[in-house]
This record gives structure tokens, C-alpha cells and sequence, in this order.
């Protein structure tokens, strides 16, 4: 049955974010059919059908989120470098001095392909040199980071085609492409973040692959860093094949050598698009996606007329802000050596209770500690048993659609390190070996 919502007002408190925040989300849910809105009565849940009989049961991934946001839960497998350190309060105050400078009836409801301030800051930020060279007509800024996936498969017609990742691979990217039909190879990246480029050459010979999907420096959640000799012979490969590359910069400015070399630097660049977030560095009030591509610009224009994203242009304005005025950058150089801090912070917690279960990859970035159980442990078990002492963890399945990473768990850093984090690293470690000793 139809229940009533909160009001934009008293949602935002609770949560703890702006107004205008709570009125995009609203209107997200708005145009997918969930929310409705009743003139001086506020807004109200459709019903929702339900459920068919022999219906699947909610899948692991959403399991793990559904707990993870219910109240008292201690998240440690969320992911959200911005919760240690984010530019929240200053992109709102920018915000609102734009309001004042901009009268409401002056800004237009929305750019179809992206606020253009913002997209020239994000092309001069990409542009490395006279090869390496971006234009603001190549930036487009979607609602998030799966809406802008779906537009550029659209766009470079890739629905339905062989799609190539690494793997663990980023859980929104595999089900974005899942839900683009598309055929998912996984090729597993070993302890020190490398491929085996004999296997993956082979791969590229005997399949047809259209599609790599590649992180920018660090892989997430392993935390390797391919060297730049593999990514140049990878990028000559997928040249000689054809092959889109897909290259996943959400967590380009968190690897810990600023100067780790970028696919990009390597591919064609007229075969290469670069997607990304704001959220990861700026926080949950910027969770705008991008991407950068030069071709098929008037394919993506039309796409993005039809898609007809609603984004506020005072908020895209104030995260261009944000990076002019180098704030990011200065926020980057603090957050690098924060997420460091706490990584080795949680590995010699683990060290000291794990006793030799759980061998643990070293991260060359990003907010994770990706690691495996000495002995063979079905990490879904071992969730399922945290579930009932209120801790959520990401077990490893999560980042491969056929199966892999069984034994392996993401931990991630950005916790509320004001509650017992060692108690409940005790806990974890006490569940994985209760669950490799039962028959």
C-alpha cells in the first residue's frame, strides 16, 4: 500500500544532507515510477506488485546493502573514502553563494550533457599533452556512475557484445554490464596485481571481445597496480583487435604513487573512454557521473537529449569550483596518506588476531584490504554469521559473476573508528575460523 514520506526537509536532517539533495533524489524516484508527488501533501511510495510465486530471492549484493543500512550495523565492508576525509561542507557553502549570485529564474532547469563550466574543468584536468587532449563538447555528466555506463554502451553500441574485466572486478560495473546482456570473461589478476598476459592474449585471439573494462591505476578492491609495461603491451593488443577500452578512474587520484601510469597514457585515443565519480573524493553530496570519450559525440549528445538527466547545475557549478580553486587537489594530498594510515592501522589489527588464517594483499591504494583465508572458507557462511552480532562485511563473490574469490573479503577502512573496530576484527576472524573447522 501508498505510505506517506518524509518531507524534503526532514529527510535531509536526518540524514544529515542538503535540501536540494533530498529534492534530486525525489526526483530520481520520481521519474522511475517509485515516488509520486501530491500538490501541498508531499510525496508518497507507489505500491509495489507483488511478489510472483517461485520469484529469486534477493541476491547476495543486495543483501549486503539492505544490512548495511539498517540502523546499529557496523559497515565494514563499505566503501567510501570521503567518509574519513570529504569536501562536503566546503562544495555546500560554495553552493550556496552561487544560489545568491545566480537568481533562480536565470539558471536554466538543467544541461542536457552536463553544467559546461564543469565539463571544461574536467577536460583541462585530463588533458596531458597535445596527443592526450580533451574538449569540453567530449565531457558528458551523468546522474551516477551506472547511468553513465548504460549511455556509453548505448552509445558505442555494446549491448549484447563480449565485454573483458579484471577481476575482482567493481560489483556496480559487472552488474551494469549484466544488465546490458553482455558476455562477462573474467581474467583474474594475481597477489601482485598483474595479469597473465599469455592468457589474455589468447583470450583476445580466440574471443570476440568489443569491450575491455580496465582500472586507471589501482585495482579495486585488490589494491594492485599494473606495471607500465603490461598496460602498454595490453593496450597494443586491444589496438591490434579492435577492442573499446572502458578505463575506470574512480579511483585514479587514490593510488598512493600519484605518478602510476594511466591505460590512457598507453591506448588509442580514439578507441578509449574514461568514466568516473566526484563521490569517492568530494563525498555522498556529489555523486555525479562522467565520462570523457571523442567519438561518437553526436550518439551520446541524442542519448543524452532522450535520458534528459536532472541535475542541478548550482551543485555541478560548485564541484567545478572545487577543482579550479585546487581544493581537490590540496584534499587529495591530504586523503592519500590518511588512507594509508588506516589501512595499515586495520592490517596489524588483523595480523595480531588472525594467527596465520588470512593472508592479507599488501594495497598500493584506494580504501580496501582485500584478503583470503588461509584455509577454504565460503565467506557468504561467514557473513551470514556476522549478520547476527550486526556486522556487515563484503565477501569476495561479490566482485565476480561466475564465482570466484570465494574465499576472499574487502575490508575497507573508512569505518567509524569510534566504535570497537579491534572487538569486531576479533569477531570476523573468530567466524572465519569457526567456519573452516565446521564439517
Amino acid at each position: 500500500m501508498e505510505q506517506r514520506l518524509p518531507s524534503l526537509r526532514e529527510l535531509a536532517q536526518r540524514l544529515g544532507v542538503s535540501v536540494s539533495s533530498t529534492k534530486y533524489a525525489y526526483a530520481l524516484l520520481e521519474d522511475e515510477g517509485r515516488v509520486y508527488a501530491r500538490p501541498k501533501l508531499g510525496y508518497f511510495s507507489r505500491p509495489r506488485a507483488p511478489a510472483m510465486r517461485g520469484q529469486h530471492s534477493p541476491s547476495l549484493l543486495d543483501t549486503v546493502f539492505a544490512s548495511a543500512r539498517q540502523p546499529g550495523m557496523l559497515a565494514l565492508g563499505s566503501d567510501a573514502p570521503a567518509m574519513l576525509l570529504s569536501l562536503q561542507q566546503p562544495l555546500l557553502m560554495i553552493e550556496r553563494e552561487l544560489a545568491r549570485q545566480y537568481p533562480h529564474a536565470l539558471v536554466p532547469l538543467f544541461q542536457p550533457f552536463g553544467e559546461p563550466e564543469l565539463r571544461r574543468v574536467l577536460a583541462d584536468r585530463y588533458t596531458r599533452s597535445a596527443q592526450h587532449y580533451w574538449s569540453a563538447d567530449q565531457v558528458f555528466i551523468g546522474a551516477d556512475l551506472r547511468s553513465i555506463l548504460e549511455l556509453a554502451l548505448r552509445a558505442l553500441d555494446l549491448e549484447g557484445q563480449v565485454a573483458l574485466v579484471e577481476s575482482p572486478c567493481n560489483w556496480a560495473v559487472l552488474r551494469q554490464l549484466q544488465a546490458a546482456r553482455m558476455t562477462i570473461i573474467e581474467v583474474p589478476l594475481g597477489e601482485d596485481g598483474r595479469f597473465n598476459l599469455q592468457q589474455l592474449h589468447r583470450l583476445l585471439c580466440d574471443q570476440p571481445v568489443r569491450l575491455a573494462v580496465l582500472s586507471s591505476a589501482a585495482n579495486v578492491p585488490q589494491g594492485g597496480v599494473m606495471p607500465a609495461s603490461d598496460k602498454q603491451q595490453i593496450c597494443r593488443w586491444l589496438a591490434e583487435h579492435a577492442v573499446w577500452l572502458f578505463e575506470n578512474d574512480g579511483y585514479g587520484d587514490l593510488c598512493f604513487d600519484a605518478s602510476a601510469p594511466r591505460y590512457r597514457d598507453f591506448a588509442d585515443p580514439d578507441r578509449v573512454l574514461v568514466f568516473s565519480t566526484f563521490d569517492k573524493l568530494i563525498g555522498a553530496e556529489a555523486p555525479f557521473g562522467y565520462l570523457l570519450c571523442r567519438q561518437h559525440n553526436e550518439r551520446l549528445q541524442q542519448l543524452c537529449l532522450e535520458r534528459a538527466f536532472r541535475l542541478s547545475p548550482i551543485r555541478q557549478k560548485a564541484i567545478a569550483r572545487l577543482f579550479v580553486s585546487r581544493r581537490v587537489e590540496r584534499h587529495v594530498q591530504r586523503l592519500r596518506p590518511l588512507l594509508r594510515e588506516r589501512l595499515q592501522q586495520m592490517k596489524a589489527l588483523l595480523d595480531v588476531y588472525g594467527q596465520g588464517c588470512l593472508r592479507i594483499t599488501e594495497p598500493q591504494g584506494g580504501a580496501c584490504l582485500w584478503f583470503q583465508a588461509a584455509r577454504p572458507v565460503d565467506m557468504r557462511r561467514v557473513f551470514e554469521r556476522l549478520l547476527a552480532q550486526r556486522i556487515v562485511i563484503a565477501p569476495g563473490e561479490l566482485f565476480s559473476q561466475c564465482g570466484l574469490w570465494r574465499s576472499h573479503l574487502r575490508l575497507c577502512c573508512t569505518v567509524d573508528w569510534s566504535k570497537d573496530i579491534a572487538l569486531a576484527l576479533q569477531c570476523l576472524v573468530r567466524a572465519i575460523q569457526d567456519e573452516a573447522q565446521a564439517p
